[in-house]
């Protein structure tokens, strides 16, 4: 009997390029990212079909190996994927391998990358606020000797001020595993990278409160400079605890 081998990433994008339903090939994750790979790495790849066509191709649909993992879908569900959703910043950074339209799957990856700048305000009204509420708890448990509390509250503060920070840059944030690729490559604009990565690695380890106030002066000035000076004044006397000593 014929053991039938597993389709290889290049054996379907063959297939695939030779299908005329097929209008665009995705490539997201590490394999996109350039030095991320590794041995264990997929090709996590999305089959863009035209609307309304069929394919021999659908029998794909969910297929995963440990070589490849496929999504297909239509161009208009390609369009709402991450919009919003945790896909946005995997294919905010997607390598495109096939784009039959003339630059329409390019255009439709470069929307996920770029927050439309009301919603990217309202993000960082609503992140900012997350960011003091568990800075706030975070320093208050370490006042009150309730140390795993306060680390864990600072953890929760550095995930909400990442956020805040790439929705003020209009950009979704990354996954924690491309952080340092992003930053790397494109920094956040008026922050030094080693500093913010050196500083929230020091908090996410030891909650360490001077650090916390130190950082959120910062954060302070840069998000009042950016017109949200409302939700910071919304703390009122609370703001104190924040702030450095």
């Amino acid at each position: 009997m014929t053991v039938q081998k597993p389709m290889t990433y290049d054996a379907f994008v063959e297939l695939a390029t030779a299908d005329s339903a097929v209008v665009g090939l995705v490539l997201k994750g590490s394999r996109a990212h350039e030095g991320m790979t590794t041995d264990r790495s997929d090709h996590d790849l999305y089959v863009v079909l035209a609307d309304g066509a069929t394919t021999n191709l659908a029998r794909f649909t969910g297929l995963r190996t440990p070589a490849l993992d496929l999504v297909v879908l239509s161009l208009d569900e390609f369009r709402a994927v991450g919009m919003p959703g945790f896909e946005r910043y995997a294919l905010a950074r997607a390598r495109i391998v096939l784009d039959r339209l003339d630059g329409v799957i390019a255009r439709i990856l470069a929307d996920k990358a770029r927050l439309d700048v009301g919603g990217a305000f309202r993000a960082a009204d609503d992140w900012l606020d997350a960011y003091a509420n568990s800075l706030y708890r975070s320093v208050k448990n370490t006042r009150d000797g309730h140390a795993l509390a306060a680390r864990l509250d600072a953890a929760d503060s550095v995930r909400f001020l990442l956020e805040l920070l790439f929705a003020l840059d209009g950009r979704p944030r990354p996954y924690n595993k491309y952080l340092q690729w992003e930053l790397a490559r494109f920094p956040l604009p008026g922050w030094d990278t080693g500093q913010l990565l050196d500083t929230v690695g020091l908090i996410t380890a030891t909650g360490d409160v001077s650090a916390q106030r130190r950082l959120f002066a910062r954060v302070e000035a840069v998000t009042r400079q950016a017109g949200h000076g409302a939700v910071l004044d919304a703390w009122g006397s609370d703001l104190h605890l924040m702030r450095p000593t």
